[in-house]
């Protein structure tokens, strides 16, 4: 059973930039799995996937949050890392990592964390 955590910090100022790791266990983020996504939903709306990185290594991301959107992985600790640049308000959000498969399909989460930006 693929199981993941989040993992960083719950409030961020204005213009920081975020980072989040996801840890993921039962599985290798290298083999079996299509894909790992960073998705995320602000209060009242509904999700947004921000960003995914390939078993190959190789990313896809939201055309609208390109600018300021990073997603790595450390492999040696089986983790994928967002990183969100120039944060405002509006990026206050639950922020989820997932599995997904080659047909968008999102089978495993973790819990979700919040993130809070404000000064």
């Amino acid at each position: 059973q693929v199981q993941l955590q989040e993992s960083g910090p719950g409030l961020v100022k204005p213009s920081q930039t975020l980072s989040l790791t996801c840890t993921v266990s039962g599985g290798s983020i290298t083999t079996n799995y299509y894909a790992w996504s960073w998705i995320r939903q602000p209060p009242g709306k509904g999700l947004e996937c921000l960003a995914f990185i390939f078993a190959s290594g190789s990313t896809a991301y939201a055309p609208s949050l390109k600018s300021r959107t990073s997603i790595s992985r450390d492999t040696s600790k089986n983790q994928f890392i967002l990183q969100l640049t120039s944060v405002t308000p509006e990026d206050t959000a639950v922020y989820y990592c997932a599995e997904r498969d080659q047909y968008g399909v999102y089978h495993y989460w973790g819990q979700g964390t919040q993130v809070t930006v404000s000064s």
